[in-house]
């Protein structure tokens, strides 16, 4: 695989060239990365790419989220022309190729070599995209034909080193992660690989000798990290989705930084297979996009278990599938928030107040306890999870550390086993604390982060100030819960603000749902599970068994009908429902509603019916069968037909 040469930035830790051979923490041993090209220290230098980008050099101007604001700083290493998103710039509907050379054009125009530790040739990328075109037109199904997709250089693909920001740690892996694998195996194209804080140790993303990665809209703050290359290619169009890593809140801070989407799955949800931890309970591989539709597709994509990771999990038999109508946030009390910035307070504030003025409630709840098991990930025993991930390789010295990231990794060394022991009962106690909070609330609603600092105020705080930016996310791996995090109110000021919908492990879909409902679009499907149901009476959307079905988390699916082979009677029943047979002849097609459960939702549906109520297959008018309520024929004789009304409802409202 022909690889651009993408020179070392002369600032942090130096211009480390390589040559020879390089070990990983796997024992590999391979070719190091060719990083012989001159440091040019300049952050805003052009990649020196092989292959030329085909097509004149394209104007950019417009495509929401991307436009420079008002005030911006950063003279001419930045542009203040906006990014059009690849699909715009190639036009509507274009072919694999098209794009693809969009994309690289993209790349050179906004001059961002920080953004790329390994950078595809586009001439590689085009042949690939060719063979996909062919595929498509050949009526391959491929869900993702087209996405261009970059990864965070922390997780494996066969044949482009893996540094993890570390030139001495570089080898080239002979094996594709599995993550990664699902998704080029649906159709996209990988680009490349991103820069990051080495070894994904810091939410700034400045901790790297290939360079300080800034901030999409404000070159002069930073972009959050650790995945902060993934997070700006995402923002300033350069692919249309990214793949992340997230222990502390990697996978949210720059999504909120960027102004852009950012999922953290379940842990375990996705495989993390040829993923070189960070801290091997709580890591989890999360996925970037501007818009979540596309987020949500593409982590639905790599989710289910592989045998050789054995953290990895798949959705259990009780998955929630969907949030309910009418839904209260717990969100957190005035306390808890006195590490944001009144600027960041106030577009809290605002976010909070549109989801209210858009019929959702809110309720205040204290989440101290969870806020102090954050600080264990760092401040406490639990860095000893970054010890074993590559502590032993740091102590040695390798070429181009970063210090402060080899003190952070190498003092996990220091504590002792009872320090550890106790640490996990704090974390016990804090787990079972918001297991009791999402009891009452499906969610909860946090900012993501608690400011933007500048290039220059984290190069003075480097510890204090990451450590803030982390105190909304670093709780969630380590009590196990799911987050979405999303553009939120900007800033009065113009900046952008992101929050996140923090739910338990495994109800990620409920945070997508809510999520959507905040951002006023239609909600994306991740989980793969479930059966569907058809109602037909007393369980429809405002009848009074309805709540049956939010307390199952069940899934709205549309309005449908059956085929027209069924008659409805009225059955003597308190609440009034209906009984809906099949029947040779005189049939009708009558309305109703399909939901889908989890396997254990619908079990205790089943177990809970009452007599003469049954589950069986019922016919749409699609020719689709799926399982539905009917009733026995004996039950029927008594009853009155109610066919000619038209369905349930129409029964109840009709003037008789």
């Amino acid at each position: 695989m022909t690889m651009a040469k993408l020179p070392l930035s002369d600032s942090g830790t130096g211009s480390p060239t390589e040559s020879g051979t390089a070990r990983g923490a796997t024992g590999t041993t391979a070719a190091a990365p060719d990083t012989t090209a001159t440091a040019h220290g300049k952050p805003g230098a052009r990649p020196d790419t092989t292959g030329t980008a085909s097509g004149t050099t394209a104007t950019v101007s417009g495509g929401a989220g991307h436009a420079a604001a008002a005030g911006n700083t950063g003279g001419a290493a930045y542009s203040a022309r906006a990014t059009r998103t690849i699909t715009e710039t190639a036009g509507n509907a274009p072919a694999v190729v098209d794009r693809v050379a969009a994309a690289y054009r993209i790349i050179a125009e906004q001059d961002r070599p920080e953004v790329w530790i390994s950078l595809r040739a586009e001439a590689d990328v085009l042949a690939e995209a060719a063979a996909l075109d062919a595929r498509v037109e050949q009526g391959d199904e491929l869900p993702l034909a087209g996405v261009l997709v970059a990864v965070k250089d922390n997780i494996d693909i066969a044949g482009i080193p893996t540094t993890c920001a570390c030139p001495g740690f570089a080898h080239t892996p002979e094996h594709t992660a599995p993550a990664v694998a699902r998704l080029t195996e649906h159709g996209a194209i990988v680009l490349g690989k991103t820069n990051l804080d080495q070894f994904a140790t810091g939410l700034v993303g400045t901790r790297s000798p290939y360079g300080a990665v800034r901030n999409s809209r404000f070159p002069d703050r930073v972009a959050g990290g650790s995945s902060s290359g993934s997070a700006v290619a995402v923002a300033l169009g350069m692919v249309d989705a990214a793949l992340g890593t997230d222990t502390a809140g990697s996978g949210r801070v720059p999504a909120a930084l960027n102004g852009i989407v950012g999922i953290k799955p379940t842990l375990g949800l996705i495989p993390a297979t040829g993923l070189v931890p960070a801290c091997p309970d709580y890591d989890a591989i999360s996925v970037f996009a501007r818009d979540l539709a596309l987020a949500t597709k593409v982590a639905n994509i790599m989710i289910g278990p592989d045998p050789a990771d054995p953290r990895s999990r798949a959705w259990p038999a009780d998955t929630p599938l969907g949030a309910p109508a009418r839904t209260t946030l717990a969100v957190p009390t005035d306390d808890n928030l006195q590490s944001l910035t009144t600027a960041y307070r106030a577009a809290f504030d605002a976010t909070v107040a549109r989801w209210r003025a858009d019929g959702g409630e809110i309720a205040t709840v204290d989440i101290a306890e969870l806020l102090d098991a954050a600080k264990l990930l760092y401040d406490g025993a639990i860095v000893a999870q970054r010890y074993t991930a590559v502590g032993e390789f740091l102590s040695g010295a390798p070429e181009g550390a970063d210090p402060l990231v080899s003190a952070i990794i190498t003092g996990g060394a220091r504590p002792a086993a009872h320090s550890y022991v106790a640490d996990l009962d704090r974390l016990t106690h804090a787990a079972a604390t918001a297991r009791r909070l999402f009891t009452e609330y499906p969610a909860l609603l946090v900012p993501t982060t608690t400011e933007h600092p500048t290039l220059e105020a984290v190069a003075a705080e480097p510890l204090s100030i990451n450590s803030r930016m982390g105190t909304f996310t670093n709780f969630c791996n380590l009590l196990d819960l799911a987050a979405v995090a999303v553009p939120g109110e900007n800033t009065a000021g113009g900046d952008p603000f992101g929050v996140m919908f923090v739910t338990p492990a495994f109800a990620d879909q409920i945070g997508i749902d809510l999520a959507a409902r905040l951002l006023g679009e239609p909600s994306p499907l991740l989980t793969g599970t479930g059966t569907d149901l058809l109602v037909v009476g007393a369980h429809l959307r405002g009848l009074p068994l309805h709540h049956q079905l939010e307390q199952a988390r069940a899934r709205f699916l549309g309005e449908v009908r059956t085929a027209a082979a069924y008659r409805m009677v009225a059955l003597p029943a308190a609440p009034p429902k209906p009984g809906m047979l099949r029947v040779g002849s005189g049939g009708h097609a009558l309305p109703g509603e399909l939901y889908r459960l989890s396997p254990a939702a619908l079990g205790t549906f089943l177990s809970n019916l009452p007599s003469p109520m049954t589950l069986g297959k019922v016919e749409l008018d699609s020719g689709e069968w799926v399982t539905g309520f009917a009733c026995d024929f004996e039950s029927s004789r008594d009853a009155t037909d109610i066919t000619e009304y038209g369905g349930w409802r129409n029964y109840l409202n009709a003037d008789r």
